[in-house]
């Protein structure tokens, strides 16, 4: 009896992981078709000669969010257990803007 017990518990426990697999698969392969989206919007405002006060900001943020995918699907930052993880990149991007900031405005000022 607790063979079968044991067998069932197996064959649930495996079920649900293979959707939670296929689930996270779906994400990946969404998340990669919109960052494929996002850089030729991006190739197609510089190859369309757009105004570069346009174009640039645009760049700029599509690039960031691709980050945020990469972070969130691709590092897996969005699962449980990887608040540490997080905290520390997330610190070093503020570092590192605070330092550009910085620098940029020693330099023009």
């Amino acid at each position: 009896m607790a063979d079968h017990t044991n067998s069932v518990e197996n064959t649930d426990k495996h079920e649900f992981y293979k959707k939670k697999h296929r689930e996270q698969m779906k994400h990946q392969v969404v998340t990669f078709v919109m960052m494929i989206a996002f850089t030729l919007i991006a190739f197609g405002l510089v190859i369309a000669e757009v105004s570069a006060m346009f174009t640039i900001p645009i760049i700029l943020v599509l690039a960031a969010v691709q980050v945020l995918f990469q972070l969130y699907y691709f590092m897996h930052m969005n699962e449980e257990g990887h608040q540490w993880p997080a905290v520390m990149i997330y610190s070093g991007i503020f570092a590192a803007v605070l330092t550009i900031l910085a620098l940029t405005t020693i330099t023009w000022w």
